[in-house]
């Protein structure tokens, strides 16, 4: 693992994914089980991978990690730098728009990660979170304010600020809170 994610790794869309604070994209396990009940019709297709994910991981989500967590994995040490939106490449690839509502719905989004220092991860590494900035923004509380649906001022210009969020989504609620101040 280097600065850019994972050795070998293609980026379809350089211009959306990708880089610095989007090396790597982490998905919870325990996230496809939801998936799978919600479109009983493709449930097959909610197989690990299919988020488009680098990392799948155990025992850990949206609920348990914060903006900002720093995370051992295998050699590799990542920073959890934002939420990962969905697109029309995963509406295309679930054959139904749907699923893009539903994951601004759910919050059922994973987590994209920069990579601290690079190193060897393999399958069954843990993901130890090692250091924790922000302990009262776990992603799940970011992912309504985020969608445009909550929001108070206070809490805009905390996260335009808050350490290790990355700089596209600081600088996005920087607007919206200025926007709201006027």
């Amino acid at each position: 693992m280097h600065e850019l994610g994972l050795a070998g790794d293609q980026v379809g869309n350089t211009r959306v994914h990708g880089g610095p604070e989007k090396a790597v994209y982490a998905y919870p396990l325990a996230g496809y089980a939801a998936w799978r009940a919600e479109f009983p019709d493709i449930a097959d297709q909610f197989q690990p991978g299919a988020m488009g994910e680098n990392l799948v991981v155990e025992g850990l989500d949206e609920t348990s990690l914060c903006l900002g967590d720093i995370i051992r994995c295998g050699a590799a040490t990542l920073q959890i730098a934002q939420i990962r939106e969905p697109c029309s490449t995963f509406a295309a690839v679930m054959g139904t728009t749907r699923v893009v509502k539903a994951m601004v719905r759910s919050g059922r989004c994973g987590w994209y990660l920069r990579v601290l220092e690079g190193g060897q991860i393999a399958a069954g590494d843990g993901h130890d979170v090692i250091e924790r900035p922000n302990p009262a923004w776990p992603i799940s509380r970011f992912t309504p304010i985020a969608a445009g649906k909550a929001g108070r001022v206070e809490d805009l210009a905390e996260l335009a600020v808050l350490p290790g969020l990355s700089a596209y989504w600081r600088a996005k609620l920087a607007r919206r809170l200025a926007d709201q101040q006027q």
